[in-house]
């Protein structure tokens, strides 16, 4: 019983220590969407998630609106989309590409990662696939703790601006699975697994239609 209790406290403490860590590494490069504006960055990198039957969830939908502000205030001239496009019947990359282009981005300026599979495969696929040397993390505020450590650590100039346009769901239920999620990417961090796929080389600098899976985009 006495191992026991020793085990469960020392747990509790690399629990709290690894998301105070994050907390106060990451926090400092979140910035307001006026501050992004001062910085240079290859892109904006938007993050994926839930796409409902009726269109963007309403996380997604915030993310990628605060990602086309980006683009329209010039801190950006690309858009780097990713998310899960794992399954024929399930996209989050070609919704996200296809709302931003639909609100006057240009195509060609808007990338796809199929494969961003997880907050750790973008990061790892940003670097490697895309050749992201300096990026604005968008995603919601209790999430970019997380995306920025993952990204600095893979070696990317990596800023935040927060996405939260507006109350979301179960937000009690998300922070926990956030404060977990912490840990289990502090140790992938450190055992750095390659991501599910990585392919050819798609350079950010480039055209965003190399990422197209579909002709819908090359009448805009």
């Amino acid at each position: 019983m006495k191992l026991f209790l020793i085990l469960c406290a020392a747990g509790i403490l690399v629990y709290a220590g690894i998301n105070l860590f994050m907390l106060w590494y990451s926090g400092r490069y979140i910035l307001t969407p006026e501050e992004a504006a001062g910085t240079d960055t290859d892109c904006a990198l938007v993050f994926g998630a839930n796409v409902w039957s009726s269109g963007l969830s309403h996380m997604l939908e915030d993310r990628v609106k605060t990602g086309i502000a980006l683009y329209e205030s010039g801190a950006v001239d690309r858009i780097l989309m990713s998310g899960d496009h794992g399954r024929e019947d399930y996209d989050e990359v070609n919704s996200m590409k296809r709302y931003a282009v639909a609100e006057g981005v240009p195509a060609d300026a808007v990338f796809m990662d199929h494969a961003g599979f997880s907050t750790y495969e973008t990061a790892y696929r940003a670097q490697a696939v895309f050749q992201v040397e300096s990026t604005i993390l968008v995603t919601q505020k209790y999430h970019l703790y997380r995306a920025i450590f993952l990204a600095r650590m893979m070696g990317i100039e990596a800023y935040g601006v927060a996405a939260d346009l507006r109350p979301y769901y179960n937000d009690f239920y998300n922070q926990l699975r956030e404060s977990l999620a912490r840990v289990k990417d502090f140790g992938m961090v450190i055992l750095r697994p390659e991501p599910t796929y990585l392919g050819e080389v798609i350079p950010i600098s480039g055209s965003g239609s190399q990422t197209d899976d579909t002709d819908e985009y090359r009448k805009n």
